[in-house]
């Protein structure tokens, strides 16, 4: 039964696969989470040990109890076994023959380093495939191989459709991540400004959020502000920023700023006193330690993007500024048709990748002929693609800019214009326009 490639067996490991198997059902109560953590059913090579892993996982969820009597009767009437005594000398024997339950880490390894093996070969199989069906654009088939490759160390299914009790399970192993003691490492990633992770439950993972607003209204600061709060948070995401229209020097100018408290005008011009100067030191000291990545090419695809970020080991987050000056491949001069590609690319590329993507973009100058200019959905460039393909919208206003007889100079308004994971509204921060950085306001939000 064993499939070949390449006149070789395709690698599995039997004992591995019977054991974790038989650990189930010796002691599913800690073994099952464990093992629902690292493998799926597509994971076994054995058809028979695919069938069984499901039957398990399934009653796992449903809060059923799991031992030799129950999974023999699930089996039975699945057809997995064609007499109950084969039955159950097969699951008798899977029992028998585990070492240590505790080992249950080790063997789950065994059974994943297999698949990935035989993912590989099958990833292998397929651009050989490709190459003989004619493709001869170098470029589509290097793009295609590290995709397939990336998807297979992500953990990803890459064979297909995927039943809705394997689903199930991963949701249900991830809704107990949350609910435990490490909920921190499962949960959005935190922007810095706490009452608004409290509106959009943080940065979430393959969410696409777009910052807009009109020029002057600190749209780069606040990006970067969120970028150097996740790299403070937890050192051990990368962060990645995309920087089209401002060179890397200026960029890393103005996070030295806000780090050191350091007046961005006195970098500028180079004018600096002792003291700044030794805040300066440490600024730069403590930014150096944070996994912040800078690529300021311009006019970079999308394509291009995805390609860089791929390469990256633990991605956190990932900063785009900004939508309007990312290339294209496209071969036409209509820009709605181009930026709705671009950004339906970007947010496949944050599914892919599993990460939350920021994208600034410029609004159009709707605010400027209203009475109040506060951004709505409407003033966005080729408003329909990007309301579409964003998950989170957030405008930036600051009344201030507009008014000058505003009683709050230093308020800003970051307005949750959408919000797919919950409520829209208004979040108040604090800007600091000497540093180029935002803080929270205590007196946060009101509902719009």
């Amino acid at each position: 039964m064993a499939e070949r490639f390449n006149d070789l067996e395709m690698p599995y490991s039997l004992e591995a696969e019977q054991t974790v198997l038989g650990a189930c059902m010796i002691q599913a109560s800690t073994v099952m989470p464990v093992v629902l953590e690292q493998l799926k059913a597509e994971c076994f090579y054995i058809d028979q040990h695919r069938a069984l892993f499901g039957i398990m996982a399934s009653m796992f969820v449903a809060g059923g109890k799991i031992d030799i009597v129950t999974v023999l009767n699930e089996a039975v009437a699945s057809k997995v076994f064609a007499t109950a005594a084969e039955g159950r000398n097969y699951l008798g024997n899977l029992v028998q023959m585990v070492p240590a339950v505790s080992n249950i880490g080790s063997y789950c390894a065994i059974v994943l380093n297999k698949f990935h093996i035989r993912m590989l070969a099958e990833t292998a199989r397929s651009i050989l495939t490709d190459i003989q069906s004619g493709e001869n654009d170098s470029q589509v088939l290097l793009d295609s191989a590290e995709q397939r490759i990336f998807d297979i160390r992500q953990g990803r299914d890459v064979t297909g459709l995927m039943p809705l009790q394997d689903i199930i399970s991963d949701t249900y192993v991830h809704i107990g991540q949350l609910a435990g003691p490490d909920r921190e490492k499962y949960v959005g990633v935190g922007s810095g400004f706490s009452y608004l992770d409290d509106k959009i439950s943080g940065l979430n993972d393959s969410d696409l959020i777009l910052i807009a607003a009109r020029p002057a209204m600190g749209k780069t600061a606040f990006a970067l502000n969120i970028a150097q709060n996740v790299a403070k948070n937890d050192p051990s995401k990368q962060v990645c920023i995309f920087s089209l229209e401002m060179p890397r020097e200026q960029l890393a100018a103005r996070l030295l700023s806000s780090a050191s408290l350091v007046d961005s005008y006195k970098l500028r011009t180079g004018r600096l006193t002792g003291d700044d100067w030794v805040r300066l030191a440490s600024g730069a000291s403590y930014l150096s330690g944070m996994p912040i990545y800078i690529d300021d090419s311009a006019s970079i695809t999308v394509q291009q993007i995805h390609s860089k970020l791929r390469r990256m080991k633990n991605l956190g987050l990932v900063v785009i500024d900004y939508l309007g000056l990312i290339g294209t491949t496209l071969h036409t001069e209509n820009r709605v048709t181009i930026i709705s590609e671009i950004t339906r690319q970007l947010k496949i590329m944050a599914k892919q990748l599993d990460v939350p993507v920021i994208l600034l973009s410029q609004l159009s100058r709707g605010p400027e002929s209203r009475t109040d200019k506060r951004p709505m959905l409407s003033d966005l460039r080729e408003s329909g693609s990007i309301e579409q393909d964003a998950d989170i919208v957030l405008f930036l206003y600051r009344d201030a800019y507009y008014n000058r007889e505003n009683q709050r100079p230093n308020e800003a308004e970051c307005i949750v214009a959408k919000n797919r994971h919950g409520e829209t509204g208004t979040v108040f921060l604090n800007w600091d326009g000497q540093f180029t950085r935002f803080t929270t306001k205590e007196n946060h939000s009101e509902p719009t």
